[in-house]
């Protein structure tokens, strides 16, 4: 079975031991390769090649990170700081990275700190235009699965929000009706239209779960986004969620009635719906969230219908040679994402603060240990 290359953006936010939110991205992406800025400061990206192969792509996740680290130990006692949301603030500030990008100018303006988040974006390399739309016609209506098991901001500003993925609540998804685009045509007429209206400023200007990504938008194309994902800082963690976008993918070139605009009783209106839904259900309750499923219309649990589809493809996984990787969805149902794991810890007594406190040393740790074990070279030529 041939693997499809798949590839990470990451963001994340830089600060304190003592996890306060600290603005750095300017002087990292002068200085340090391989790193863009996002509009505020607060938060850096660095992106990975895309790799087939699973082990390359966790060491691709990885080195930039230790690179990062080291860095910022350099610049004074800064670290990398866990979570998806300023969990203890400043949300009311927005802190420019760059004054002079008109692009951020907009921005700031008409979102403000609502874009102020750290995530991970998803790509996954397909290059036949038609495939590629089908394969984001199903990772839409299934992108509240993904972003059910990588939940992780439960808090803002101090505070508990009453949302597991306070990132996507917040997160400003537009523009505001986004169609399951029926073909490539379809989509490229759909692109003009907004741009000539205004409602996209710019091809990049689509922000949705999911999207049609490739360096000539909307015109050429070779990969799915999926932008759903809240931060995912254990690499395994991430990679079992790759894994899982990756053999349902696989899955839908075999068994074409995976194609929601085949396979299922609902309408494209009636489907936008129950997506919408079905997202901000995952946004707020996570794997615990009763969902509407796209094809029939039963209800189910986020976790339950995770598990019914890590049932499905784990015998794909296993062709692959990926199947290790994808045990780590059952990790995630088993012990909670990092939302639950963190308001576990809150309803036991601890203080917010505390929490990410205690997850920046643990973060790094893991990492160190992935990259002892797994990241020398003879384990990844």
């Amino acid at each position: 079975m041939v693997l499809l290359s798949k590839g990470l953006e990451i963001e994340m936010y830089t600060g304190s031991p003592e996890g306060e939110i600290v603005g750095l991205s300017d002087r990292i992406v002068r200085d340090l390769e391989g790193f863009v800025r996002e509009p505020d400061s607060r938060n850096v990206e660095y992106t990975t090649a895309p790799y087939c192969n699973y082990e390359r792509l966790l060491c691709a996740i990885l080195k930039p990170r230790r690179a990062l680290r080291a860095y910022l130990q350099k610049l004074g006692d800064y670290t990398i700081v866990p979570g998806s949301t300023l969990s203890l603030g400043n949300s009311r500030h927005f802190y420019r990275s760059d004054p002079y990008n008109p692009y951020h100018d907009y921005i700031e303006q008409v979102y403000g700190t609502k874009v102020v988040t750290s995530s991970v974006h998803i790509n996954i390399g397909i290059e036949d235009p038609e495939a590629l739309m089908q394969a984001c016609r199903l990772a839409r209506v299934e992108a509240p699965l993904y972003l059910a098991l990588s939940a992780s901001s439960p808090f803002l500003d101090g505070q508990i929000t009453g949302s597991h993925s306070t990132r996507w609540q917040l997160f400003p998804q537009t523009p505001h009706h986004v169609p399951l685009f029926a073909s490539h045509s379809h989509y490229v007429k759909w692109t003009e239209e907004q741009l000539v209206l205004g409602t996209m400023q710019n091809v990049r200007h689509l922000w949705t779960s999911v999207r049609p990504n490739g360096d000539n938008r909307p015109y050429n194309l070779n990969r799915l986004e999926l932008r759903v994902c809240d931060l995912v800082m254990n690499p395994l963690t991430l990679l079992g969620i790759v894994a899982l976008l990756e053999a349902r993918l696989t899955q839908l070139k075999h068994s074409p009635q995976l194609d929601p605009l085949l396979g299922s009783r609902f309408s494209e209106a009636e489907l936008l719906e129950i997506t919408i839904a079905n997202e901000q259900a995952a946004a707020r309750y996570s794997l615990d969230a009763t969902l509407t499923h796209w094809q029939d219309g039963r209800t189910l649990l986020a976790r339950d219908w995770i598990d019914e589809l890590y049932q499905e493809v784990i015998p794909l996984a296993q062709t692959g040679g990926y199947s290790n990787f994808l045990s780590s969805v059952q990790e995630i149902l088993s012990h909670g994402n990092t939302a639950q794991q963190w308001l576990k810890d809150y309803e036991s007594g601890m203080d917010i603060k505390s929490i990410i406190r205690q997850s920046i040393p643990y973060a790094q740790q893991q990492e160190q240990a992935l990259e002892k074990h797994l990241c020398q070279p003879s384990l990844v030529a």
